[in-house]
């Protein structure tokens, strides 16, 4: 493998000429596909880690849907029900763990996977390579892949999709280095590793944590070490259903991941299953419908839209509709990168059905947050441990 991988541009395409190399030895990647941008490989080889984390940590196959150095989606390989086959446009079709990994961390927030990278655990196969095929993405990094599959992913976007293997034996230097403003940083790699011991600290009155919510907060653990901060996540069922990255608030994160896990589990109500699309919409215009539809200040013009993709223009859902829905989901973990310095994150928390929390603890306001988790009945676990990253 070459050392250097000359690129069209940096961030912008201003920023020229741009590359990426190695100081020493080869680069860990070889593009089999396309032209991966400055972007691109920032997306890939922090989702790349991501997976490889998850996998390592659940032993299952993992896929992470990354937008702009962040995951809007993660998942690791757990059984899809009738109702997220629908809503992941995954129906009937034959798909193996890999597939499901990815169509749940690409399904969970469709508006915000538009044109993402994708990062998968384990070789990719067949069922994955067509999955991918029909959405609209960058560019794709994985260990490995099926001769036939790789013949599907190269057809993509007109032969120019970006498909990237990675050397899963490759492991960098403990120290490394970053360029800002001509001032280069130096620091330790953030190579900490996961373990369910992270989770035994547990501090409020209640201290039940079973099997599927201590997966769901390495889920979590591992989502935060890869989003760029301030960071929260919701997961649920094996996969983030909702994240908040890169505010400046922290209650500011627990309210816009809770309003994508509101939205994901609204998307399930048998009244969004059943809007009455025209035949020929295509899947991003239906998730754009489908997100306006459920807007609680929809305009007028996007309901003169609308005649657009229904055949007809369907009854909303009314708030009381909405809460009993939103009631109905539970056991939902919320991890944060940081400790909560008030109490108002937990009671957002609360609305949109947690059940589990983790947070480093280390706040003058700890024991407002433990009170407030108490009277919600919540677990939550002191990790010790804060996950920056930027």
């Amino acid at each position: 493998m070459p050392n250097s991988l000359p690129l069209r541009y940096g961030t912008n395409p201003q920023q020229s000429p741009a590359r990426v190399f190695m100081r020493e030895g080869d680069l860990p990647i070889t593009v089999l596909n396309g032209s991966p941008g400055y972007i691109n490989l920032l997306d890939a080889l922090n989702a790349w880690q991501l997976v490889r984390e998850l996998k390592s940590a659940t032993g299952l196959p993992a896929a992470t849907s990354f937008k702009h150095v962040s995951p809007s989606g993660a998942a690791v390989a757990t059984p899809l029900s009738d109702t997220l086959r629908k809503i992941y446009f995954v129906g009937d079709l034959d798909v193996s763990p890999l597939a499901v990994a990815y169509a749940r961390a690409r399904g969970v927030d469709r508006m915000s996977s538009f044109g993402d990278f994708i990062a998968l655990s384990d070789e990719v196969d067949v069922p994955t390579a067509k999955l991918i095929a029909r959405e609209v993405s960058d560019g794709v990094i994985a260990p490995a892949y099926d001769s036939a599959a790789l013949e599907i992913l190269k057809k993509k976007k007109q032969g120019k999709y970006a498909v990237v293997q990675i050397d899963s034996t490759y492991k960098p230097a403990l120290t490394e280095t970053r360029d800002v403003f001509g001032v280069t940083f130096e620091q330790r790699r953030h190579d900490r590793a996961v373990t369910r011991a992270d989770f035994t600290n547990i501090i409020t009155q209640k201290k039940d944590l079973p099997e599927s919510a201590l997966r769901d907060m390495l889920i979590a653990w591992i989502t935060l070490k890869y989003t760029q901060s301030n960071s929260v996540c919701y997961v649920t069922d094996g996969q983030v259903i909702g994240v908040g990255a890169g505010q400046q608030s922290r209650v500011h994160c627990v309210r816009l991941a809770g309003t994508k896990a509101d939205l994901w589990r609204l998307r399930q109500h048998p009244k969004i299953l059943s809007l009455p699309f025209k035949a020929d919409i295509k899947r991003p215009d239906r998730d754009n419908a489908i997100d306006q539809f459920l807007q609680l200040d929809v305009t007028d013009v996007e309901k003169k839209n609308w005649v657009n993709v229904f055949t007809e223009i369907p009854n909303q859902l009314m708030p009381e509709e909405r809460r009993a829905w939103l009631d109905g989901m539970t056991d939902v973990t919320l991890g944060s990168d940081a400790f909560f310095p008030f109490r108002d994150s937990i009671d957002r928390a609360a609305k949109s059905g947690v059940k589990y929390v983790f947070e480093p603890g280390g706040s003058n306001r700890d024991e407002d947050v433990i009170a407030a988790c108490d009277e919600y009945g919540m677990t939550m676990a002191f990790t010790g441990v804060r996950l920056f990253h930027h």
